[in-house]
C-alpha cells in the first residue's frame, strides 16, 4: 500500500504531461491531416516552407502546384500548411460585390 502512494505522484505527473503535451499535438496533427486530404484543385494553399500556391491537379501522395503562370511544382501532400482559399469561397465573394451605380440628381 506504502508503494502504492509512493507510485501515485508519478502517474499523476504523467497524466498530466500526457493531457498537456501529447494529445493536443495529436489534435493539430490529425486536423492537419484531414485538411491535407481535403485539399481540392483549384484550392490556394500555403506549403509548410511559406510557398503559396494553387492546385492544379491531384495524386495519392503528391499535388501539382502552379506558383506562378506555367510554373508548376509537384510536392507531397504532407507539404501543405494551410489552404488560403477555395473556389467555393471566391464564388462567393465575387458574388456579394455590387457595382457602383451613378447617383441621380
Amino acid at each position: 500500500m506504502k508503494n502504492l502512494l509512493q507510485l501515485l505522484p508519478l502517474v499523476a505527473i504523467g497524466l498530466l504531461f500526457w493531457l498537456v503535451l501529447i494529445r493536443p499535438a495529436q489534435r493539430r496533427q490529425r486536423a492537419l491531416g484531414q485538411l491535407q486530404r481535403a485539399v481540392d484543385v483549384g484550392d490556394e494553399v500555403m506549403l509548410t516552407s511559406g510557398i503559396y500556391g494553387t492546385v492544379r491537379a491531384l495524386d495519392d501522395d503528391a499535388i501539382s502546384l502552379e506558383v506562378a503562370d506555367g510554373v508548376i511544382l509537384r510536392v507531397v501532400r504532407a507539404a501543405v500548411g494551410s489552404v488560403v482559399t477555395t473556389p467555393a469561397d471566391v464564388g462567393a465573394g465575387e458574388a456579394a460585390l455590387v457595382p457602383d451605380e451613378p447617383e441621380e440628381k
